[in-house]
Order: structure tokens, then sequence, then C-alpha cells
């Protein structure tokens, strides 16, 4: 059996859709024929030339963080990650990144970081929403023109409810108004009320699209001013998102749960740190697999004892610990993202058996190697 390149990616955008990545990342195929075949799979945080030299020829190295993450105007050979890329292509080897996607889906990163501390995952910390961001228009329009404004919305883009289109609510009413001096209405005259049968019509659209949606309920709309409500929709929570609450097998004090975090990490030379009350009795943990700091009050929220992040930044830090009795165990990046490389081994394994060898690498990526206690 051959396996495509494109083939592998079908899995893994299917594992961790790219819908999920954040906005600002870079995720996806770098380098790579997705028609060529594949011969094996690295998988490892980082693409660094020490792990580029593991990867056999027409081999695809999936990486949890981006090389090419911010702008980029040249691939030179004479640059650090240009001759990675050349290196890559020279001998027919792809590159893949799955990253903040990887961070969001379920499972992922932060799965795995509970599943290698032996946790259970119960929630997901800060989900992300069910669906795109959507606005509520609402419309009052003569009980004639309803069908033509509603149409025209349609078309700009309103009305998609999932597998559902030109989803609207109606009722009639009653409208009031008095023109002015300067009015030109297109029902009643100057200085006289109006009293108008209308319909109210309600429907939903993607608030990328409210431009659209605007131009086109004023180009169908027969009123010189009509009138109109947009909401900004409250998106329910997903399933998926950044970070996770898990449960301990059994009660724990915190600084034998931090051991039980030491023991299950690799060992980096960042090591592990802790803050808070070593009396306190662990049994509901949130964690989060890469730089964490940014969801302390998502965790000062869902009634755990302990957070398990890494890149925790003294002031941020600092300022939970003066509100919030969560104790914070800081561990190094690298060591929180390395077990979703299993992870991903394992869908990968499982999907394509023994056509695809698929390898973890044994390169540790951490860029802190001193202890500081070495002489």
């Amino acid at each position: 059996m051959t396996v495509r390149l494109g083939d592998i990616i079908d899995v893994l955008d299917e594992a961790y859709p790219p819908a999920l990545a954040q906005s600002w990342d870079s995720v996806g195929l770098v380098c790579g024929d997705p028609a060529e075949p594949v011969d094996s799979v690295t998988v490892a945080v980082d693409a660094t030339a020490e792990v580029v030299a593991t990867v056999p020829d027409r081999g695809l190295l999936l990486a949890h963080h981006p090389l090419l993450l911010r702008g980029v105007d040249s691939v030179a050979v004479d640059t650090a990650k240009g001759a990675l890329i050349h290196s890559l292509i020279r001998t027919g080897r792809a590159l893949f990144t799955a990253h903040t996607n990887a961070d969001s889906a379920a499972p992922g990163v932060s799965d795995a970081l509970a599943e290698t501390l032996g946790l259970q995952v119960c929630e997901v910390l800060s989900p992300a929403p069910a669906g795109p961001a959507l606005d509520k228009w609402v419309v009052f329009v003569p009980a004639e023109n309803a069908e033509t404004v509603r149409a025209a919305m349609f078309a700009a883009g309103a009305g998609q409810i999932g597998d559902y289109s030109q989803c609207s609510w109606s009722a009639p009413g009653t409208g009031q108004f008095l023109p002015h001096d300067g009015a030109a209405p297109a029902i009643g005259t100057v200085g006289t009320v109006e009293h108008v049968a209308e319909d109210r019509v309600e429907m939903v659209a993607p608030v990328g699209r409210r431009a659209a949606v605007y131009a086109a309920l004023r180009g169908a709309h027969p009123y010189e001013e009509p009138a109109y409500d947009v909401i900004a929709l409250q998106t329910p929570p997903g399933d998926v998102g950044l970070g996770r609450v898990a449960t301990l097998p059994s009660p724990e004090p915190l600084p034998a749960f931090v051991a039980r975090v030491r023991a299950a990490l690799p060992a980096t030379s960042w090591g592990v740190r802790a803050g808070g009350d070593p009396a306190t009795m662990v049994t509901r943990v949130a964690v989060c697999g890469g730089s964490g700091d940014s969801l302390l009050g998502a965790v000062a929220a869902a009634g755990v004892q302990a957070y398990v992040t890494a890149d925790l930044r003294h002031h941020p830090a600092d300022e939970h610990r003066r509100v919030c009795d969560v104790a914070l165990v800081d561990v190094a990046h690298w060591a929180s993202e390395q077990p979703w490389c299993g992870q991903a081994a394992e869908l990968l394994r499982a999907h394509f058996g023994a056509a695809l060898p698929v390898t973890v690498s044994q390169v540790r990526t951490d860029p802190w190697n001193i202890e500081g206690d070495c002489p």
C-alpha cells in the first residue's frame, strides 16, 4: 500500500482541524507535494536541524511548532530556516505543522498532557465557540415588500443555520411614523402620522457578512429610512478549546502532586516549580500544554486547586497568587507539549498501520540545556 502525503494530511486535518488554529498562527503543509508518496513519519515538537537530520529521505516531519510563523521574505539556503527547507526539499522530505489547532482539538495537546500526568479529563478549560460568530437581524418592512427584502438578505449570506438555508421568522404588526420637512416617504405624506401593516422579519447572518447584508437590506427595502436592529449573538461554547480541567484518581497534597508532575514529564534544566499552600489537597486540576498564563482568569473560575502549564511570567503569576488560591505548577514549554507527539503518532499508526512507519523523535528540542548548579 502506497501512502501519499495528501492521505496523511487528510487524517491530520480531520483530527486537528485547521479552523481551530488561532488567527495569528501558521499551520498545515510547509513543504512537500501532497501527490507524492511518503515512506515514514517523524513526530517532534520543533523542526530543528537535529530533528530534521533524523528524518529519512521521502519522510514527513510532523512538527507542533511552526518553522515559519512570522513574516518571511526569504528561505535562502544561507539562513538557518532556509537551509532546513532546502535540505528537506532536496531529499523529497515534507514538513507539516499542527500547532494551535492541535492545542484546541479534542483530543489534543492538553489531553495528552493530562493523560501523561495520570489525570481524567472532564471538561474544556477555555471552550472555543461551537460555531461562527453570528448577528441576528430584525427588519420591519411593509408586508407586501417582506418577501423581496427577505430574498435579498438571503442572497447576501443571511439565513443559513447548519445545513439549512433561507431560514427566517416573521410576525405581523403595525408600524408608525411621522415624516418631517425634507423627508421623501415611500408611503404617507409629510406632516401626517402614518400607520402601516408591517412584518417583523428576523434571521441570522455571519458577522463577516454584516456589510453585505446591510447593503442588500437597504437596496431592497422601500423605505427611505428602514427600521432594523442588528444584535450580536453569544455563540455557545463547544467541546474543543484551550486547556482542560481534569481530576486525580484520589486527593493528593500539593507537594505530592508537584512530585507527580516532575516524575511524569521529561526532565529539563527548567525543571518543575510551583507556588501555593503546601497544605492544599489537590483533587481537581487545570492543565494547558504550552504557554498558559493567558488562561489564568479561566483557571480562577474553574473550581480547581492547581494549574499545570508552561512559561508563567512573574507579574501574571504574582497577580494570580494575590487574588486566587489556585496553586501554580510551571513546567518547561517543550516538556508540556512532548506528550502530544505520542498522541499524534498513535493517531497515524491506527489509521495506516504497517503501511506507514511512525516514529516519535528522541531529540530533545528544549532550548534550555544547562543546569544552574553546573560547575
